[in-house]
Formats: structure tokens, sequence, C-alpha cells
């Protein structure tokens, strides 16, 4: 089973390359380090709910989108 981190981090990856959005953009639209999404992508970040709340409204989905299968 899946553990929710590597969960969210394969969804905003989903997300963000749909969106056709770079992890630069995300990060200056967000308020975050580039670094942090890419941590986050690779399942080693854990961001609070403000943070994935930030990264669904950026990328235009629901946050809990981020957070399922």
């Amino acid at each position: 089973m899946d553990d929710i981190q590597n969960i969210l981090a394969r969804n905003v990856h989903q997300a963000r390359q749909e969106k056709g959005t770079s992890q630069e953009d995300l990060a200056g639209l967000t308020g975050i380090d580039r670094t942090y999404v890419s941590g986050i992508e690779r399942g080693i970040r854990n961001p609070s709910i403000k943070i994935v709340a930030k990264i669904a409204d950026v990328l235009r989905i629901a946050p809990s989108d981020l957070l399922v299968l």
C-alpha cells in the first residue's frame, strides 16, 4: 500500500505536468522554494495542509485530488 507522502508526490508531479507548469513556476506561484516542490514530488518532504491547498489552488484542482490513489 502506498503511503500518503508517495501518493501526494505522484499526484503533484502528474497534475503539474498535465498543466504544463514547471517546478520553478509552481514554486513561485505558491511562495515556496523550488527545492521544496522537488522534495514533495520525490516523497521526501511532508508539506502542511496549507501548502497542499496552495499547490492545489495554483493547479486549479481540489486539494483532495492530490491525496487520492
